[in-house]
């Protein structure tokens, strides 16, 4: 397959209503904010939403979380042997077989650092040519507390057993953007294609497709619209930031309650195939 040709932007405006988009590890899991009240939902997580679904269309991944690994191997290490034996300590074979191997490889790059058997040691970085930014609330978000107790015996005991507390928290309603870009010049290093980028485009529309958890009940997270800018040229006709604020995303009034209070506008860019999914 050839590598894409031509830069590519996109967007993707996602509406969140009683879930917990991206907890923080940090904050007792609550939902990421800024020092603003912004919601926020990190680049990592999105490219693990993202990974998941190609996945699940039947793309190889090499960063596989643990209770989907499809493969029988334990850890990155294990993943990528093969790959590091039969390229030895030639770099470039190596380079060129992980990105043929792995989608995501491709797509979004990864640091290999691995002692191997086979060869000295491993240590090669792939800059991918995808890059995706933290998906930020169109307006500070409220977030709900809510006190959980566990109401049964973790153990077989004679009496019920003191009641465990914890908290759950969900965003009542908000929505997020996310942006990003596909940069043409890697993409020709790491053989990212434009079949690669219609399969990453399908996976971005339905994110949230088979992600469900008692933190994102299903239903609770939704991509409205998927805006895909197609450029002319490698470098493109315009930058990204030009690019991505042609997307606006405003509340109709002062405290928006549901997703029909919020109202999305694409302005259009001369010269540049927008396609709005």
């Amino acid at each position: 397959m050839t590598a894409i040709k031509n830069k590519i932007d996109f967007a993707a405006v996602v509406y969140v209503e009683g879930a917990n988009p991206n907890g923080d590890p940090l904050n007792g899991n609550r939902p990421r904010t800024t020092m603003n009240g912004l919601g926020e939902i990190s680049d990592v997580c999105i490219k693990r939403k993202i990974r998941n679904r190609l996945q699940d269309e039947g793309q190889r991944i090499f960063v596989q979380s643990a209770d989907r690994a499809d493969d029988g191997m334990k850890s990155l290490k294990d993943r990528a042997e093969p790959v590091i034996k039969r390229a030895g300590k030639d770099v470039d074979k190596f380079i060129s077989e992980a990105c043929a191997e792995w989608f995501d490889v491709r797509a979004f790059g990864q640091l290999f650092a691995f002692k191997s058997k086979d060869t000295d040691s491993v240590s090669v970085g792939i800059r991918g040519p995808v890059s995706i930014r933290p998906a930020m609330s169109v307006n500070p978000v409220n977030i709900t507390s809510t006190q959980i107790t566990k109401s049964v015996n973790s153990e077989t005991k004679d009496k019920k057993g003191s009641d465990t507390m914890g908290m759950k928290y969900r965003v009542d309603n908000g929505m997020y953007v996310i942006r990003g870009s596909i940069n043409p010049q890697l993409a020709s290093k790491t053989g990212f294609s434009d079949e690669d980028a219609d399969a990453f485009k399908a996976a971005l529309r339905t994110i949230f497709v088979n992600d469900c958890s008692s933190a994102r009940p299903d239903g609770s997270m939704d991509v409205v619209e998927v805006v895909w800018w197609k450029h002319n040229c490698p470098i493109g006709q315009y930058s990204s930031a030009v690019v991505h604020n042609s997307i606006k995303v405003v509340s109709k009034c002062d405290e928006p309650q549901c997703i029909d209070d919020y109202e999305i506008k694409v302005e259009p860019l001369d010269g540049l195939e927008t396609e709005i999914i």
